[in-house]
């Protein structure tokens, strides 16, 4: 059999006790880098990347949690012997007739591997804030399959608007998803994230169906995902969102109603029918709040009950409403990202002034990953149907 995540089911299914003996085996050997309520956090996130089941998307957000662990942790490569003895010996003890003897051999490798590469991961963050825990304070059904979470953390999280970072709910212990909150840092600290529910997936439908208030979330390092407002100078906005990808972009519009002087905002907005747009009250409030300088434009693929004017694609919206010198987002399924890259270009939108979100669909190591977060100012802070496997909410998971 030899394969790592049968092994692992039983540490799972037992994830607190687990993590308690995962965590005693390093305390027993005089090893304290983990303070103990980080432990569960750790442990299953080793043992997830270990285990190798997840897509490209969920392998990138757990390296990125367990990176920021191995820098603010200060593990050093001698850590690395124990962290790998004690998850063997804690999978060992719960893995019951799934253990074997080889297994002992692939996750010791196994953890060598994945904390090489949590290293590399830690030099690609760099400096930032802790992995923290939020509190949901509310999950409000807003559409068929749709949930906006409003989250409380622990400690005021640093993040920019249109940056995405990797959540994780205890539920699903290990297994993280990047969102991008929907808002502005606000004074309460309070951060909202819009997760629609992908069949078959296994963190975005829990999140939505089952998650309640009161519950924990983790919370890893905001990153940049290619929306930062700076990279458009003092540019007039065009921001062409799909699906879930709204959340970055309401967050940049936001952004935006804060600044001293407000530039020229178009945020077009697609669904595939009246009854999916999941937001229209919040967008109903930006649109008369800031009517000077902000157009919200509706785009309906699926509905013909709509005015005519609202029918259609949302890039052919879009492209409807572009004007030179425009800086354009794109957030959306990766469906819509790939249709971006080559339709806009096609139809006259400066490749330079064009900023779509990453899918994360490379493998977590790759060069460009890493080289897109060293060139950004700074790292710190799920997206539709193929969200799950491939981007953050297309970058909000599955």
């Amino acid at each position: 059999m030899n394969d790592p995540a049968q092994s692992l089911a039983g540490a799972l299914a037992a994830h607190d006790r687990a993590a308690d003996q995962f965590w005693a085996f390093m305390e027993d050997r005089s090893v304290r880098f983990l303070p103990h309520q980080v432990a569960p956090m750790f442990f299953s996130t080793l043992g997830q990347l270990v285990a190798g089941r997840d897509a490209a998307a969920g392998r990138r957000a757990g390296l990125a949690a367990l990176g920021r662990m191995h820098q603010r942790f200060g593990l050093y490569p001698y850590h690395g012997t124990v962290v790998a003895a004690a998850m063997v010996d804690t999978v060992r003890r719960f893995a019951g007739d799934c253990w074997e003897p080889e297994l002992h051999g692939v996750w010791e490798r196994g953890c060598r591997r994945i904390l090489r590469l949590a290293e590399r991961a830690a030099g690609v963050l760099g400096d930032g804030p802790h992995v923290t825990v939020g509190e949901v304070e509310a999950c409000e059904a807003a559409a068929d399959g749709v949930a906006v979470l409003t989250v409380r953390p622990a400690r005021r999280l640093r993040y920019r608007p249109g940056q995405a970072l990797p959540v994780c709910t205890p539920r699903v212990p290990g297994v993280w998803r990047w969102y991008s909150p929907a808002n502005a840092p606000r004074p309460d600290g309070t951060v909202e994230f819009h997760v629609r529910a992908v069949a078959g997936g296994p963190v975005s439908p829990v999140l939505v169906e089952r998650v309640a208030p009161g519950e924990l979330v983790w919370l890893g390092p905001a990153c940049d995902v290619g929306l930062s407002l700076e990279a458009s100078g003092d540019a007039d906005l065009l921001l062409v969102a799909g699906g879930t990808g709204l959340a970055p972009l309401r967050a940049l519009v936001e952004q935006v109603a804060s600044a001293p002087a407000a530039r020229l905002v178009t945020l077009v907005v697609g669904s595939r029918t009246l009854l999916d747009l999941y937001d229209a009250v919040a967008l109903d409030k930006l649109a008369s709040a800031h009517r000077d300088w902000l157009t919200v434009v509706l785009a309906f693929s699926h509905d013909r009950d709509v005015e005519p004017a609202a029918q259609g694609d949302v890039l052919t919206a879009a492209l409807s409403h572009y004007r030179a010198g425009q800086a354009v987002y794109v957030c959306g399924p990766p469906q819509l990202i790939e249709a971006a890259r080559r339709r806009l270009p096609a139809a006259g939108v400066a490749v330079d002034s064009l900023h779509v979100a990453a899918t994360f669909q490379r493998t977590p190591g790759s060069a460009a990953w890493g080289s897109r977060q060293r060139s950004a100012p700074s790292c710190g802070s799920e997206r539709d149907d193929d969200a799950e496997r491939d981007g953050v909410n297309q970058v909000s998971g599955s």
